[in-house]
């Protein structure tokens, strides 16, 4: 899968509250998630992205909470992909779970900056900065992972070989 957008950028320890504000979570609409998505950390966000940009973070990004509200709200705003130099675990499973690719490339995470335009090799495991010509490698899912990614989520995914009605 190839994917192309431009970045938005944020630093290290990003948590799920910031992703999406627990005044939130009395929906799982990914639209209406979407439309708060990062809006404590920069109210203009989900109103300036456009679908199919990319968030490109440091460390630990998605910490916090287990919930499953987080990836789905950016999902839910357009975001294409997420790059960062390191995921919590919980957020990385939630992600895989609903579709939501997200990559782990530190070099990345360090060299792209906010407004650059990015293509990604997610199968390839390939960053390239179209912007300032640069390439970053990042780690690649497993065929299984990149199975779930491609229908969509696992629920999909179960659906689509007849095991889930």
């Amino acid at each position: 899968m190839k994917i192309r957008g431009a970045v938005w950028t944020f630093g290290d320890n990003i948590n799920t509250d910031e992703i999406i504000a627990a005044r939130y979570l009395s929906t799982f609409d990914e639209k209406e998630l979407g439309a708060h998505c990062m809006e404590d950390i920069d109210p203009e966000f989900p109103r300036r992205l456009r679908p199919g940009d990319i968030i490109v973070a440091k460390r630990n990004f998605g910490c916090g909470s287990s919930r499953e509200h987080a990836p789905i709200a950016i999902k839910g705003c357009g975001i294409a992909c997420v790059v960062a130099e390191s995921f919590a675990r919980i957020f990385y499973r939630n992600a895989i779970n609903i579709g939501l690719p997200i990559l782990v490339s530190p070099e990345a995470a360090h060299a792209v900056q906010k407004g650059d335009l990015i293509e990604i090799d997610t199968a390839g495991g390939s960053i390239r900065n179209l912007t300032r010509p640069a390439a970053y490698v990042s780690d690649t899912f497993p065929e299984f992972m990149q199975e779930l990614i491609d229908a969509g989520g696992l629920l999909p995914w179960v659906k689509q070989r007849g095991q889930l009605r």
